[in-house]
């Protein structure tokens, strides 16, 4: 099996898979964490080289209180924990903002490590793209994309990477992203064998 270098991933479905099941919605960011570890450590047992991982946009930062303090809170866990689990860590976001986590400032330069993590936090893709106003994009460390998954059966890229996702299959899962299975990677995967990759040629 040949494996794409550099996989994306949209955790998407926390608030609908809290209501769900009869769960405040800003319980569900708490119940993504777990499985983004999983993912984590099913990535690096495959040898991906780099992943992508939407926490969240600015354009979320517009939902309640109590959910914004729910996700933020959640990212912070997440990022806390891949680092210790050998992730040389990248934040992508916009830190000038009080919605930016300060536990995170530390993370906007790449951490030592193992397999690249760039985890987009406060991200949006017009703060991105206006990086080139002064030469290169806000996301210039991070590399071209082969495949992104999406969980929550959305099929559009919600201003994910637009630059790096150009020429990247989109495989989407209709599970809701707290029900997260390893399984759903590897039929990612097996479907990225079939894609014809010719990037335009």
């Amino acid at each position: 099996m040949v494996l794409p270098r550099h996989i994306g991933f949209i955790p998407d479905g926390n608030r609908r898979w809290a209501v769900g099941n009869e769960l405040p919605k800003e319980a569900g960011y708490a119940h993504g964490i777990e499985p983004g570890l999983s993912l984590f450590e099913q990535c690096q047992r495959l040898g991906i080289e780099e992943v992508s991982v939407y926490g969240f946009t600015q354009d979320n930062t517009r939902r309640p209180t109590a959910q914004t303090e729910h996700f933020r809170s959640a990212c912070v866990a997440f990022a806390q924990e891949i680092v210790r689990r050998g992730a040389a860590l990248l934040v992508v976001g916009d830190e000038r903002s009080s919605q930016f986590p300060a536990e995170l400032a530390g993370y906007r330069q790449r951490c030592a490590g193992g397999i690249k993590v760039n985890f987009l936090v406060n991200y949006g893709w017009e703060w991105d793209l206006d990086g080139l106003r002064t030469g290169q994009l806000h996301s210039e460390q991070v590399s071209r994309m082969e495949l992104i998954v999406r969980w929550g059966g959305g099929r559009r890229l919600s201003g994910f990477l637009p630059v790096q996702s150009v020429y990247a299959d989109i495989y989407v899962v209709d599970e809701l992203w707290p029900d997260f299975d390893p399984s759903h990677l590897d039929s990612a995967l097996a479907w990225f064998q079939k894609q014809d990759r010719t990037l335009g040629g």
